[in-house]
């Protein structure tokens, strides 16, 4: 999943869809920019849910094991710290050093002079780049905290025989509408302290279904027939809904702001089109690590005990390889996947080394 992260950032990089610190100003023909569109749409609608579904399914039972005030303790540690690290010291020195998306006036403004500003105008709070996932998943497990206090009954422990089709669809149509909803007031591309409140209420609802699925042991009893139906639906819905989908929503005829949001039936199609995409690739990869990759070796133990230290220092480490690449006269879809592997290999390797440091072991 960290390897999809730095994908979709390598994509934004090239496409300029999407906020991101570096893009590189490149005049995209309608194919190439179509190409994009449809990757990074159909990486958004899974990647990031299916992460908080993960983070929903470990929150039952460490909070069963902790209790309240320790629970909120390991997690203020754990998600707090490093959120803090971005927001102070890494976010900061990337923007500036970088990226230069800072944009100082005078452009000769000192470093220590940009910095001061963003913390006395109280830009901070929109500097947790990437990080904006912990801080979400932070005021989740308190809102999960403050839903057991209040209800002191420990949830009963049930084992399903099976996942339903009709637990599914009901759960495809909540998806879809809670994200129709939400765009109306918060449309695509806009945020609060760069939280992307428009694709909050699949984030919610995810995070939500992880919760119960620890309490059902829903991940043991979806079906290996219901992982390979969720492909041909996953697969339907990009080489036929979407197209469908984009052509009489007029996508090609400068409508595109009607998909974003607001009360427009195009933002609807679009909504559902996520929530299927993201529940069918959910189901899908769930299915596909438990019987193939469920192993555990020296190399999956290396890219696990990684894998958060790559999502909290990849951006400076990736921007610099773009602007590395910046001077080759390639193709952006080539320089896209160049992008993409060079950056995972990178960063991986870099970040091993920078776990091993005293202070950060600690945190991260």
């Amino acid at each position: 999943m960290i390897v999809l992260v730095l994908s979709m950032h390598a994509a934004v990089t090239y496409s300029g869809q999407g906020g991101w610190y570096y893009t590189e100003q490149t005049r995209l023909s309608k194919p190439v920019l179509l190409f994009f569109i449809t990757y990074q749409s159909f990486l958004q609608s899974f990647f990031m849910p299916l992460l908080f579904f993960i983070a929903g399914y470990f929150v039952p039972g460490a909070y069963d094991k902790k209790g309240c005030a320790r629970f909120l303790r390991t997690r203020a540690f754990r998600l707090g710290w490093p959120l803090l690290l971005y927001i102070f010291i890494i976010g900061p020195l990337t923007e500036y050093f970088i990226s230069h998306s800072w944009h100082p006036d005078p452009v000769d403004r000192s470093f220590a002079r940009e910095y001061t500003n963003y913390i006395i105008r109280f830009r901070f709070p929109g500097g947790t780049g990437p990080l904006w996932f912990c801080e979400a998943l932070l005021i989740f497990c308190l809102l999960y905290a403050g839903y057991r206090r209040l209800f002191k009954t420990l949830p009963v422990m049930r084992t399903f025989t099976g996942l339903s089709v009709t637990a599914v669809c009901l759960f495809i149509f909540m998806v879809g509408i809670s994200i129709f909803f939400i765009r109306i007031p918060f449309p695509k591309g806009s945020s609060l302290f760069n939280l992307q409140l428009a694709y909050f209420g699949a984030y919610i609802l995810f995070f939500a279904a992880g919760i119960l699925a620890f309490r059902r042991n829903f991940l043991m009893v979806i079906s290996n027939r219901m992982g390979k139906w969720a492909a041909l639906i996953a697969l339907g819905t990009l080489i036929i809904y979407w197209p469908l989908l984009l052509v009489s929503g007029g996508a090609f005829n400068e409508k595109w702001e009607l998909f974003q949001g607001g009360p427009h039936w195009q933002s609807l199609g679009l909504s559902f089109w996520e929530s299927l995409v993201g529940i069918s690739m959910s189901l899908l990869l769930i299915v596909l690590f438990r019987k193939k990759y469920n192993v555990h070796n020296r190399v999956t133990e290396f890219f696990s005990n990684n894998s958060f230290v790559v999502y909290v220092f990849h951006p400076p480490i990736l921007i610099g390889i773009a602007i590395l690449l910046g001077g080759w006269d390639l193709h952006p879809v080539v320089k896209f996947i160049l992008l993409t592997l060079l950056s995972v290999i990178a960063s991986f390797v870099i970040c091993s080394q920078i776990r091993k440091l005293p202070l950060l072991k600690q945190i991260l």
